[in-house]
């Protein structure tokens, strides 16, 4: 049995369509499927609760990591997927994600792709070179889903405190041992405004940079700043444009983040959440 643990923070207007698309073909007893509603101030635990065959754990603090270790403290099965709320994957989806890992593939992820339809032009600027950027072709993070085997679980005990939970597992994998599913797309919203898309760049940075500051014992990828223009704009001289609009985000959101405090636990975008005031 595959388990999927979903840390859900006021998540009332996207968890039924996640939980109801990937439960939609499923035999009983396929899917132990955990919903950790942590910190809520909606109905997320009674929009959750009311899907068949799944089990609801709430917690008064708000807070990713402790939800994580809630549901894989709840959780009996393996291979174990780790699916953000807002992540919309069909029952064939999570049976090809627990069939990519085994005894060499010890972790896995969905390819990805950025959902950038009716966008401002600076943000679509940005995921214009965000989405060729060569760190997301071998990676686990900036999918919203990953997928552990059993021996791939047992890398860690628990997650730690820390924004990045992503980067954390990317961190504990080699690269031979992590496999894109390229079956498998997960397709991320992008923010739907340019102050959304700072605000969450800015709490994703501070995010890495702490993670990368307390990792003792895993070697986290390391931030290569120029790969933007090394990898992206030189070998393709046309996105020079949004080359330099991805530059000066760049440079805003890195000022933000040094002005992120620790409330910003979940470093989530609401923008791509909520219908676009007119």
């Amino acid at each position: 049995m595959t388990s999927v643990v979903i840390a859900a923070h006021n998540e009332a207007a996207v968890i039924d369509r996640c939980l109801r698309r990937m439960l939609a073909n499923a035999t009983p007893g396929e899917f132990e499927v955990i919903v950790v509603a942590n910190g809520c101030t909606d109905a997320t635990a009674e929009v959750a609760g009311a899907v068949p065959g799944v089990t609801v754990v709430e917690l008064a603090e708000a807070s990713k990591s402790a939800a994580l270790n809630a549901g894989d403290r709840a959780a009996t099965g393996l291979p174990r997927i780790y699916l953000d709320a807002d992540i919309a994957l069909s029952t064939a989806d999570l049976r090809t994600l627990s069939r990519a890992v085994d005894d060499s593939a010890l972790a896995a992820a969905p390819r990805r792709v950025l959902d950038t339809s009716g966008r401002p032009l600076l943000v679509k600027a940005y995921f214009a070179i965000n989405g060729r950027l060569p760190a997301f072709r071998d990676a686990l993070f900036g999918r919203g889903v990953i997928v552990l085997s059993r021996a791939g679980r047992a890398r860690f005990e628990r997650f730690p405190d820390v924004i990045a939970d992503d980067l954390f597992l990317d961190s504990l994998f080699t690269d031979a041992e992590k496999r894109e599913v390229k079956g498998v797309a997960s397709v991320v919203a992008t923010p739907r405004r340019t102050a959304d898309l700072l605000r969450r760049l800015g709490r994703v940075r501070a995010g890495n940079a702490a993670l990368r500051a307390a990792a003792t014992d895993t070697e986290v990828r390391p931030s290569r700043k120029m790969s933007w223009l090394v990898d992206v704009v030189l070998p393709r001289p046309w996105l020079l444009p949004a080359g330099v609009c991805y530059l000066a985000l760049t440079v805003i959101a890195g000022i933000k983040a040094r002005r992120t405090g620790p409330g910003a636990a979940w470093g989530r975008d609401e923008s791509s959440r909520t219908p676009v005031a007119r």
